[in-house]
């Protein structure tokens, strides 16, 4: 029996209800915090198993050959999901499908509950028939299902499919499971029985979620003095160059958002405040968006650091993501920090965020889905906004380089070397000079209370007394 928490999402919902959009955008935002997290797909074992391409009749209760053959599908992505358990150690797993009967929830909930996983069932229903239709359109349409199919007629099949799953739909009522339901794409959330840390969190995001269109828009501060004689941190204003970019961004993003609302966040440091200044929208200075503290190496430049701490050096290039400077934090530590502006950003509608290099390294990987080894690494110049318009799986993307030179800060990502260490005929007791910075790896230090099943959940976390139902209403 396993000492470490597991969880289990188990989707439920009829067909074109955002479950599918769900379940990425969960196994995004945990993939982002460092959870192993992965989304096991009924669909797609389906296909695999009997092919797609299946008519609605398929999926008709009283076809008993189609119902054994979506039986065999669940099967096998239960069977699938439990060797990742237990063979890759994994923490979270999405279940997506329609799980649509008491029965076969029932039959998920026993089954999980034997291997000591817990399970947390996501509900999602739509009552509005033009997010049913939108949904339709723009993403049923385009699966593997109707692959070559007249959308017009795979239109009318996805209609009647819908149907048949109507006639034994059997909404989530179990008393004693654990379960969240989303209505109206969460116009109204009901919770039952939530438990623990990480169960709070999954909730606290779904209920933050909305698919009203927006767009986020990204912009690293103008050029810096710091960016210009080549030294890290500090809280230096702007050069020339970033002035003349700052007074040119007002227009650049007004020319492109035209006459739609939106909200400036900065950091609390000079460089952002002065680069926003100009903007004629509402702001909002966020301690959380200030630049990732070097510590002991703040104001150096690169070379000064490789010269007075060499083995920092090496080390920081070896894990970038999870070395933290003397004093001061890592990537990891960002990306904890930052959870709050992403539940933000999550409720929120048009952004421009203007904040530094790193913190928008993490903020943009969260969107576009990048992973840690790659996160440290990305692209973010300077004199260039980028809008994200996020769409139902995913992030569009464009960029606007304002035509003002800037020194460029990306530094690539290095060949791997061995980090540096005391030559063999060196005294062992010898200190090396160094700041002392460390490599944390531990996924404890972004949720300290997944680690064992036995754990409780902090004070200030979100906690939903166990058997009882509370309803939330939102704006």
């Amino acid at each position: 029996m396993s000492n470490n928490l597991r969880i289990v999402c188990v989707m439920v919902g009829l067909p074109a209800r955002g479950k599918t959009y769900i379940s990425q955008k969960v196994c995004r935002y945990l993939t982002w915090l460092s959870i192993k997290t992965k989304v096991f797909n009924v669909g797609n074992y389906r296909r695999k198993l009997h092919g797609a391409h299946m008519p609605h009749t398929f999926f008709d209760p009283h076809n008993l050959v189609g119902e054994q053959h979506r039986r065999e599908a669940a099967a096998a992505a239960m069977e699938d999901m439990i060797r990742w358990f237990n063979e890759e150690q994994g923490i979270v797993a999405i279940y997506d499908a329609t799980n649509s009967t008491c029965a076969r929830r029932k039959w998920l909930y026993e089954s999980l509950s034997q291997q000591d996983i817990q399970v947390l069932f996501i509900e999602s229903i739509c009552q509005d028939e033009s997010l049913i239709l939108a949904n339709i359109k723009e993403v049923k349409l385009s699966s593997p299902d109707y692959a070559n199919v007249d959308p017009e007629d795979a239109a009318v099949d996805f209609r009647a499919r819908i149907e048949h799953y109507k006639e034994q739909y059997e909404t989530v009522t179990e008393e004693d499971y654990t379960y969240i339901k989303l209505i109206n794409v969460g116009s109204q959330t009901i919770i039952n029985m939530i438990q623990g840390y990480l169960e709070s969190r999954i909730v606290y995001y779904l209920m933050n979620l909305h698919i009203a269109p927006r767009k986020i828009y990204f912009s690293r501060h103008g050029e810096s003095q710091y960016n210009v004689s080549g030294k890290i941190g500090g809280d230096s204003f702007l050069s020339p160059r970033g002035e003349l970019y700052a007074a040119k961004l007002p227009s650049l993003i007004s020319d492109n958002l035209g006459g739609n609302p939106l909200t400036v966040w900065t950091s609390t440091m000079n460089r952002t405040i002065q680069t926003a200044a100009g903007l004629p929208y509402p702001k909002l200075q966020w301690k959380a968006l200030d630049e990732l503290d070097s510590g002991v190496c703040d104001g150096m430049t690169y070379e000064e650091i490789e010269e007075k701490y060499p083995e920092d050096y090496a080390n920081r290039d070896e894990d970038k993501f999870n070395y933290r400077y003397r004093g001061g934090e890592s990537y990891r530590d960002v990306v904890l920090r930052l959870e709050p502006i992403i539940m933000e950003l999550e409720r929120h509608e048009n952004i421009l965020i203007v904040g530094h290099q790193a913190i928008l390294r993490c903020i943009y990987a969260y969107f576009m889905n990048y992973n840690q080894e790659d996160l440290p690494y990305l692209k973010i110049p300077l004199h260039t906004v980028i809008e994200l318009t996020p769409k139902a799986y995913g992030c569009e993307e464009k960029r606007y380089k304002v035509d003002i030179e800037a020194v460029d800060t990306h530094r690539p990502k290095p060949v791997k070397v061995p980090p540096k260490r005391p030559l063999a005929n060196e005294d062992s007791t010898q200190a090396i000079p160094g700041a002392s910075g460390e490599i944390v790896k531990d996924p404890v230090s972004i949720l300290p209370m997944i680690k064992s099943k036995e754990s409780k959940p902090s004070e200030d976390s979100l906690h939903i007394t166990p058997s009882q139902e509370i309803k939330v209403l939102e704006n």
